[in-house]
């Protein structure tokens, strides 16, 4: 992992945006303070690449790509049997 400062990231950001095409991170700093980071696109996920309106929501950072790229969902992983759920709803309800 690299740092730079603001204005010689300015003067050569061609070269320190190959170097974080190559796969290396690059911490961008303002007065000695860490404000930004250039980081290693992610290639795995080619949908989002693919869907522009996707690519920007990641970019701005309100959502994040999946964690795994498989098509099959997970196994559903129930917290407690049936009958345990009938008994605590009847007894939530009693009151009413």
């Amino acid at each position: 992992m690299r740092a730079v400062g603001i204005k010689e990231l300015k003067n050569k950001l061609s070269e320190y945006v190959r170097i974080a095409a190559s796969g290396e991170s690059v911490l961008v700093t303002d007065r000695g303070r860490v404000v930004a980071q250039l980081t290693p696109t992610q290639m795995n996920h080619p949908a989002l690449l693919a869907d522009p309106k996707l690519a920007e929501a990641v970019r701005e950072g309100w959502m994040t790509p999946p964690a795994s790229t498989k098509k099959t969902v997970p196994p559903r992983k129930p917290i407690m049997r049936w009958e345990e759920l009938e008994r605590d709803l009847a007894f939530s309800r009693e009151d009413r």
